[in-house]
């Protein structure tokens, strides 16, 4: 597909609001990744694929969730594969369990033979303890279940399904930049709360 009309994205006027098409990799069920970087011709790179609980749902995901641990056996499997889920909890409609529950997500994922490490995805130390067991498991790829909160750190936009796609008014992006980055503000936020904040007098 074509990329038209890329500054519009998330607008009104733009055809596949939210949706970005990749023009030069090939579309895999899993991830849009170089298949040339998955098994044996890979030589050594690490392939990483991060996907969103909602999307999750999808028919084609669960059939390449239950394809990839067998993949290129008995020589060539895909153990330089790692998918990482972001499970917040909330799809762009309401809260995932609302509309489609993936649970029980990870005994799923080990009966399809996955190797699975569940972690806090908001505590960088674990995420990066969890990489590392993934680079060094062998025989098939390994799934990262990275449960997290939508928001995090934004007092209003804390697990509220509404801010999945919504963006905020300028005044609101002010008010979570200052409670993100704390007081004082450091100088690297201060031109672009004193813009934010000039946007919202227009």
């Amino acid at each position: 597909m074509l990329r038209r009309g890329v500054d519009t994205l998330r607008q009104h006027e733009f055809n596949l609001a939210g949706v970005v098409e990749a023009e030069h990799e090939a579309e895999l069920p899993l991830a849009s990744a170089r298949p040339d970087l998955l098994g044996e011709g890979g030589k050594g790179a690490r392939v990483y694929c991060v996907m969103g609980d909602g999307e999750s749902q999808e028919g084609q995901v669960w059939e390449s969730l239950m394809s990839a641990p067998k993949l290129g056996a008995p020589d060539h499997h895909l153990d330089n594969l790692c998918v990482i889920l972001d499970y917040n909890g909330i799809q762009l409609d309401n809260f995932v369990k609302k509309i489609l529950d993936l649970e029980p997500v990870t005994d799923k994922l080990k009966a399809f033979g996955w190797p699975v490490l569940e972690v806090n995805g908001h505590d960088i130390a674990q995420v990066d303890k969890a990489l590392d067991q993934a680079e060094a498991t062998k025989g098939g790829p390994t799934f990262i279940v990275a449960h997290t909160v939508k928001g995090k750190g934004v007092s209003f936009m804390e697990n509220e399904p509404e801010w999945h796609g919504k963006a905020p008014k300028p005044e609101e992006a002010v008010r979570a930049i200052q409670e993100i980055v704390g007081s004082p503000v450091p100088a690297w936020a201060e031109p672009i709360i004193a813009e934010l904040s000039a946007l919202g007098k227009k």
